[in-house]
């Protein structure tokens, strides 16, 4: 067997050699050691992804293409310009996010998520009521929201994609204002 070249990846050794689950008399034959050794070459990748699948899946160990695959599953829309422990961590909360959408409870721990700095939200905190009907409107003035961002790192921040999280978790009638302060 030759070393490795340095683009050529090392062997991986199987950790289920195929010649321990024949009959014994087998072992003992250096041709059925060897015949076996070359389909335990082939199959000693595919057993490790497969043994290693639950870090595939898991947002906090996934590769990051896989991450991005990921929030497909839960419909999450990751921005390009987070930094990649926060799509990480945006996807790992996503069940409880969506859980939480259109809250301003939602709205404050989306944005903590995404943004590593300092989020204000003030909202005019008030319900109506109708005898009859009628559709709220984003100028009606009655239901606002002002988020105030101030990002430690806001070179890492881009104003588009928070203002695409506070539209997503805010309730859609609310109108919103959005400052991202340096």
């Amino acid at each position: 067997m030759t070393a490795p070249t340095a683009t050529e990846a090392p062997p991986l050794p199987s950790p289920y050699p195929l010649i321990d689950y024949l009959p014994a008399v087998y072992a003992r034959s250096q041709g059925a050691v060897r015949w076996t050794a070359g389909f335990d070459d082939v199959l000693a990748s595919l057993i490790n992804v497969i043994d290693c699948v639950h870090a595939y899946v898991d947002p906090l160990l996934a590769p990051e293409e896989f991450v991005r695959w990921l929030s497909s599953w839960f419909g999450v829309l990751l921005d390009e310009s987070w930094p990649m422990a926060a799509q990480r961590a945006v996807v790992a909360e996503a069940v409880d996010l969506f859980r939480m959408r259109g809250t301003m409870a939602g709205l404050r721990r989306h944005l903590a998520v995404v943004v590593d700095g300092d989020v204000d939200i003030e909202e005019s905190g008030g319900v109506s009521w109708s005898v009859r009907p009628r559709p709220a409107l984003p100028d009606d003035g009655e239901h606002w929201v002002r988020v105030v961002v101030r990002p430690r790192e806001p070179s890492q921040v881009s104003e588009e994609a928070v203002a695409a999280v506070v539209r997503a978790a805010k309730p859609v009638h609310v109108a919103h204002t959005l400052r991202v302060l340096p």
